[in-house]
């Protein structure tokens, strides 16, 4: 089998007002991502996705561009099942046959960010053509699902605190859910503001719904002291991103401040990334995103490192359908997955985007058996929302 083109495409989506909400990241007035289509001479096709950020929205003409002009001439006529080995290729470009005789690593200079991003979406589209070929589903590949669901949580939670109680009860009541997350950090103003909406929170939400928080990396190592402290009674699951991803010593001082539990990751490049978040003692709970980190290949790698530091792995599926079946796969198939993320905001890219679902029942996820990846983007959504002329 012989890759005969590789075309990736920003999709962007406007979401209805009414459906908006405001973060540290702005008001979300549309969701974007880049879409990888990877077409074989077998007639097989793969589709995966690449981001630039771990939000919904961004500017991805140079995403894109990185992909369709430098990527997609190397891979033209490469074996697609050979996934490891164009890993390798993408990653240490000119040097990449030392890499692949001597067994270690030789990266491009500055491989890190947009072209690590860019080889995500390849790797999953790779990994979606070689289930296919198979008739498997990815979790197979990958040595097979442990459980046949998983629980899932709510992610949304921007309400003040008057609202916030009422937005996260309409969580739970949506897909029976047993788990919730909301926002907190710099949007509030302060870190008892922060704290006001958390108490708020969990006084409606009862005792018995697991709560996490997620301050996208917002507050300063004191003012994530601060709050921690102020909710210590609220019994949070996890306090998500309390410091930038830039200061793994800065989040391994929070964490050894407080019994709240520490997630972090959907920022992180690369096995070593995340080698250094897991030996700096900053991490609890550590969470890939799978669009960014690599890939699916650089995501099973990641995974041994948590499990064989007795962490636990929730991957970041704030995304589009590729990245979010691929990371649905890869939990339920790791050893230390426990948890799957599923967005209450506006994400037209998983509920539209396919022709397929990821219904929620009883706060579980079926982990499905479809080949690949699992999903059937629809061409009509993919022309529509096409940005053409970038990249």
């Amino acid at each position: 089998m012989k890759i005969t083109d590789v075309a990736a495409t920003w999709v962007r989506v406007p979401i209805p007002e009414a459906r908006q909400h405001t973060s540290d990241f702005g008001r979300a007035e549309t969701f974007d991502t880049a879409i990888v289509r990877i077409d074989t001479d077998a007639d097989i096709t793969g589709w995966g996705e690449a981001k630039i950020a771990a939000g919904s929205s961004g500017h991805y003409a140079g995403l894109v561009a990185l992909i369709n002009e430098e990527m997609a001439p190397i891979l033209r006529g490469e074996n697609p099942l050979g996934i490891n080995r164009i890993w390798e290729v993408l990653y240490n470009g000119s040097r990449a046959h030392f890499a692949l005789d001597r067994g270690h690593v030789f990266p491009a200079m500055a491989r890190r960010g947009i072209s690590i991003a860019a080889m995500s979406g390849v790797d999953i589209a790779l990994w979606d053509i070689l289930g296919k070929s198979l008739g498997a589903p990815l979790h197979q590949l990958l040595g097979g699902k442990r459980v046949d669901r998983m629980p899932a949580y709510a992610s949304g939670g921007w309400a003040a605190a008057d609202g916030i109680g009422a937005q996260l009860r309409s969580y739970l009541e949506a897909g029976g859910f047993r788990a919730v997350k909301m926002r907190v950090g710099i949007q509030d103003g302060s870190p008892w503001r922060s704290a006001e909406r958390v108490i708020a929170a969990r006084e409606a939400i009862g005792p018995d719904v697991d709560l996490m928080c997620d301050a996208h990396g917002t507050l300063t190592v004191s003012e994530a002291k601060e709050f921690c402290y102020l909710v210590r009674d609220c019994r949070l699951a996890w306090f998500e991103e309390p410091v930038t991803a830039d200061d793994p010593r800065g989040l391994a001082e929070v964490r050894k401040s407080t019994h709240i539990p520490i997630a972090a990751g959907e920022s992180e490049f690369t096995r070593f990334d995340f080698r250094v978040l897991i030996e700096s003692g900053a991490v609890d709970i550590v969470q890939p995103d799978l669009a960014i980190c690599g890939g699916v290949t650089e995501a099973v790698r990641i995974a041994s490192l948590v499990s064989a530091a007795n962490l636990r792995l929730a991957p970041h599926l704030w995304a589009g359908a590729p990245a979010f079946a691929a990371g649905l796969h890869v939990a339920a198939a790791s050893s230390c997955g426990f948890i799957l993320e599923y967005s209450l905001g506006a994400n037209p890219m998983i509920h539209e985007l396919v022709r397929e679902s990821f219904p929620v029942e009883a706060g579980f996820i079926e982990i499905p058996d479809r080949p690949g990846l699992g999903i059937t983007p629809d061409p009509v959504f993919l022309e529509r929302h096409a940005v053409r002329g970038m990249g």
